[in-house]
């Protein structure tokens, strides 16, 4: 594998090890990565969008030609399927600093599917089968190395979620999957701020505390796994403040954050234009049939 070298600015290589993990709940599992490239590595988080590279069974690292520069995608996709670097997105969770403002950790938490959440989440039906992220996240362990490609200008173009400077009530909606970033948004908002929150999991245990915000926000956990209604069914069954200028931000499963957006926009009456939407996963398919999809 080379040296990591800078793609079209902002976003660039990093090479990074695992420094520790940790089990948040049945379904949830932090990796906390390090390394000198981070150094170069600037985000604003919220719900910064990132790629992750990971190494095949068998492989002590990622197998990625960073080298090509800004042709590298092409070149990563003629390296044989099982050989190259499996290849997923992720959102950031938080980033760590020195006293010089130098990012020196970050952390991605994944969602383990499968066997990898763990006899103690129970069965779940039609519950998604442990993929190579799942799977990699939950036997990694410190010096495991990965590729990242993500930012090195703190405010770019993977950041979504931007209210309007006049937004007086901030609707949320995500799966377990927009759940980091899910949080890192509830923890920036300011004081004053009104915000109905929906955050969907799978099981009890993945209810985890309250995420900490100054906000003025009602939060209402879904759980599947205790028969909660639908995003869609519990959204519109939902009285939302009063406000003049709305803003949403819905993210997770993307025939649900369909649904859920065109519920907002056509019944809720809310501003097309002021409804940021995300399909991070599609139920069904992997991701990379989901890019082959958008080729």
């Amino acid at each position: 594998m080379a040296t990591a070298t800078a793609t079209a600015t902002p976003y660039r290589f990093f090479t990074l090890q695992v420094t520790r993990t940790r089990r948040l709940s049945p379904s949830l599992l932090r990796v906390t990565f390090a390394g000198p490239d981070l150094r170069a590595f600037a985000s604003d988080g919220l719900d910064q969008s990132l790629s992750l590279f990971l190494p095949r069974p068998g492989q002590s690292e990622p197998v990625l030609p960073m080298e090509f520069g800004e042709g590298w995608r092409q070149t990563w996709l003629d390296v044989p399927e099982d050989v190259r670097a499996v290849m997923r997105s992720y959102t950031l969770r938080a980033l760590r600093q020195d006293r010089h403002g130098v990012t020196t950790e970050i952390d991605i938490d994944f969602v383990l599917h499968g066997t990898e959440a763990g006899a103690e989440a129970g069965p779940e039906a039609g519950a998604t089968p442990a993929g190579p992220a799942s799977r990699w996240a939950a036997a990694a362990g410190a010096g495991d190395r990965v590729v990242l490609l993500g930012p090195s200008v703190a405010d770019n173009g993977a950041i979504r979620f931007r209210p309007p400077a006049d937004a007086d009530l901030v609707v949320i909606w995500a799966d377990e999957t927009a759940l980091p970033a899910a949080s890192a948004i509830l923890e920036t908002l300011p004081a004053g701020t009104r915000a109905r929150v929906w955050l969907e999991v799978p099981h009890a245990g993945d209810r985890t505390a309250e995420p900490v915000t100054a906000a003025d926000a009602d939060i209402t956990w879904l759980v599947r796994d205790e028969g909660a209604p639908t995003a869609v069914e519990a959204i519109r069954a939902a009285r939302l403040p009063e406000a003049q200028a709305p803003y949403a931000w819905i993210a997770g499963e993307s025939g649900c954050v369909k649904e859920l957006r065109r519920h907002l926009v056509r019944e809720r009456e809310i501003d097309r234009g002021r409804v940021t939407f995300v399909g991070y996963w599609r139920r069904g398919l992997s991701e990379e049939q989901l890019r082959a999809q958008a080729a």
